[in-house]
């Protein structure tokens, strides 16, 4: 019997049970014993085969055949060879500039026009004409937004490098955007994202002015996004580590007297400079029932800190206002050191909450690095409505309508003034509405009554017999005022309130006037008084 019937027989006895041959014994480990391998199909070699078939092979009797040569790759679309980790923003490069060259051209266009702080600044006829410059077409109908958006794309073209400015807002979710003033912090879509990572590594909170490089979007982003901090609050971003939380800093009495007083025809601040004084750290309300001239009392007191003390950071806030009322404060207040941030009536509660929450961060990150900072805000009671409107509902409804829970934000907002021990002061001078004919707004009031460590007052009948300024002398006063005061200064104004405090407020302001016309300085009145 062939090898081939034998390998048959055994499949069928598998199958069908054994062969019954006569003469024919049936052995079936003796026939799998001698019975040769045979592959039935076409199988791959494993690593085993593989190893013993390449050992047994002596490699250097191999002819070795030329690879062809590989096609180029083409380059990814808005790939820059300078940059290969451009695409991702969480991971920062430290040898991002180890080339003078990038680096010098990098220092350049910070600069330059390409600058992102500098079109958001710009007007709209000023974009319109930087867009024609840049060969863009289809501007018509765009934003200014959109327009800076499209002007930043098409210049990062030409250069590869942008470098971009902005105080962080930090979101819930771990990431957070540059939000530009220019914008009063509104979302835009030239905002500058950034990652969670570089958040984590630097300690940023919100409020941070945060300035570095940028790259532009890639085909399914919607932001402009930060690739390299470069500063922090115009520092060193490695100084963050060594500075004090804001809460954790000592706070004292108002100490540093900020002087208002700039000139003989401005009559308005020498009388509040003499009446309520106000420090570095002054925690100021401004008792204003309508149309006393509120506004514009806050305008000259701006202007006044701005040419008097040019080192300290003004931000005017205006909650609830009429846009033409912004648009003149805008013209009023101009600065290097001074922004004007508002939120029109026409706005939700919860922007009006956004703006004052991302002034209030900002200046306290300001103040964490040693710097004087002045917010006036008009006005508390609006901030304090707005609150109320946005508050969870607790159950506990005062008087007017206030939820028990929704003064507490404010006041947080209002109690952050103070002067700091180590270095640097938050001053807060906020108006509060009265004599409105709303029972919230009196109870507002009552409730910021007492926080405050200065009350100006002003007075609706001096209005309507058009004596200015305003200013109830015997009720508007400063809290320790002797620390803002020399000795005689401080003795001579007292002498001077308790001959003002027999006459009433038109009275009063009336005479204070007439005799400081007749002086150039409030110092000049002072001397001149007779104590005899």
């Amino acid at each position: 019997m062939s090898i081939r019937e034998r390998l048959a027989r055994d499949r069928a006895e598998r199958d069908t049970g054994p062969a019954h041959h006569e003469g024919i014994p049936v052995n079936r480990d003796r026939d799998r014993e001698n019975a040769p391998v045979i592959r039935d199909r076409e199988t791959a070699p494993n690593h085993r085969d593989r190893f013993e078939r390449d050992s047994s092979f002596n490699s250097r009797d191999r002819d070795y055949a030329a690879p062809p040569p590989r096609a180029e790759r083409p380059a990814a679309p808005g790939f820059n060879p300078e940059f290969p980790d451009e695409g991702f923003p969480d991971v920062e490069d430290e040898d991002i500039f180890g080339d003078a060259a990038i680096h010098d051209r990098y220092e350049d266009i910070k600069r330059g026009e390409i600058h992102l702080t500098e079109l958001q600044k710009m007007t709209m006829p000023q974009l319109i004409r930087t867009a024609k410059t840049e060969g863009i077409s289809e501007y018509m109908g765009l934003k200014k937004q959109d327009l800076i958006f499209k002007i930043l794309k098409e210049r990062v073209k030409q250069n590869g490098l942008m470098y971009g400015e902005g105080t962080l807002e930090v979101l819930p979710d771990g990431f957070g955007f540059l939000r530009s003033p220019d914008y009063n912090y509104l979302p835009c879509p030239d905002d500058i994202y950034v990652s969670p990572s570089q958040i984590r590594r630097f300690g940023l909170k919100t409020g941070a002015i945060v300035s570095g490089q940028i790259r532009p979007p890639k085909e399914n982003e919607r932001y402009f996004a930060l690739l390299r901090v470069e500063a922090i609050n115009c520092e060193d971003p490695d100084k963050l580590s060594e500075k004090v939380g804001f809460d954790d800093l000592t706070p004292l009495h108002p100490q540093g007297r900020i002087r208002l007083e700039s000139g003989n025809d401005e009559l308005n601040m020498r009388v509040v400079d003499l009446v309520t004084p106000i420090g570095f750290g002054q925690r100021g309300l401004i008792v204003a029932p309508p149309r006393t001239g509120k506004t514009i009392l806050l305008q000259k007191i701006a202007n006044s800190i701005l040419a008097n003390h040019p080192d300290a950071y003004v931000m005017v806030l205006l909650i609830d206002e009429r846009p033409e009322e912004v648009t003149d404060m805008e013209r009023s207040v101009k600065g290097p050191t001074a922004e004007v941030i508002s939120s029109t009536f026409d706005e939700a509660a919860s922007r009006h909450i956004q703006v004052a929450e991302m002034v209030i961060e900002k200046a306290k990150r300001m103040v964490e690095y040693g710097k004087d900072v002045v917010i006036l805000l008009d006005s508390i009671t609006r901030l304090a409505r707005a609150y109320n409107t946005e508050a969870p509902h607790s159950g506990k409804i005062l008087t007017g309508g206030i939820d028990a829970s929704a003064l507490q934000k404010p006041k947080r907002f209002f109690g952050a003034a103070r002067k700091i021990e180590e270095a640097g002061s938050l001053t807060i001078l906020a108006t509060a509405l009265v004599d409105t004919g709303s029972r919230m707004d009196d109870v507002i009031f009552e409730e910021f009554k007492g926080t405050g460590n200065m009350e100006l007052h002003l007075d609706r009948r001096l209005v309507d017999k058009r004596v200015w300024p305003a200013i109830d002398v015997n009720k508007s006063g400063t809290r320790r005022e002797e620390l803002l005061m020399d000795a005689e200064e401080l003795r001579r104004v007292w002498i001077l309130r308790r001959v003002l405090n027999d006459m009433n407020s038109v009275e009063a302001m009336e005479l204070l006037t007439g005799r400081m016309k007749k002086s150039k300085t409030n110092a000049e009145f002072l001397m001149a008084m007779n104590l005899s």
